[in-house]
């Protein structure tokens, strides 16, 4: 059996929308610059063909790995969701125990996390030891920003928005 790969529909889109520049610009350009080297002569001292060589791998790679996730993406609409319990595509906020600064995150997939922006992935340690609590649940959090290299969090909120796109497409 696959691994799946747990998406939010924005971020299976900006995926989708990826991998079509990739095919229908990149790959086109690319290949272009790879003529246009051919061109130049003597392949074997050419570091233009070289370099275009090695963007084509690349681009191929990519294009590979991003059908593969797509193949398997767990599409999860967090907006068809409920409940008070910490799940994928929950917006959570946890409020630190001792300082009381309070902190929302979307848990999100891989691809689509950016913490600046409040979204961290399903497979990181604070979406691990997150998962499955309630509003009321402590949460002890390893954390070398801490005197004690620990604290402790509580879970104050649990909701279920619509995850916007990231406003990018990754290159």
């Amino acid at each position: 059996m696959s691994e799946k790969f747990p998406m939010t529909p924005a971020g299976y889109a900006t995926m989708k929308a990826h991998l079509k520049r990739l095919k229908d610009v990149d790959r086109i350009r690319n290949s272009r610059a790879i003529e246009v080297a051919r061109g130049h002569g003597d392949l074997s001292e050419n570091a233009d063909y070289s370099a275009a060589k090695e963007e084509q791998g690349l681009i191929e790679a990519k294009i590979r790995e991003l059908e593969a996730k797509t193949a398997l993406a767990e599409v999860i609409d967090p907006t068809k969701m409920s409940g008070s319990r910490v799940r994928f595509g929950a917006t959570v906020t946890i409020e630190d125990t001792d300082s009381g600064e309070i902190t929302t995150y979307v848990i999100v997939g891989e691809h689509e996390a950016d913490v600046k922006r409040g979204r961290i992935s399903v497979g990181a340690p604070l979406a691990h030891a997150l998962i499955g609590k309630e509003v009321g649940d402590t949460v002890i959090l390893q954390s070398p920003k801490s005197p004690k290299g620990k604290r402790e969090v509580e879970v104050t909120k649990v909701e279920w928005f619509e995850v916007p796109p990231l406003e990018d497409v990754p290159s």
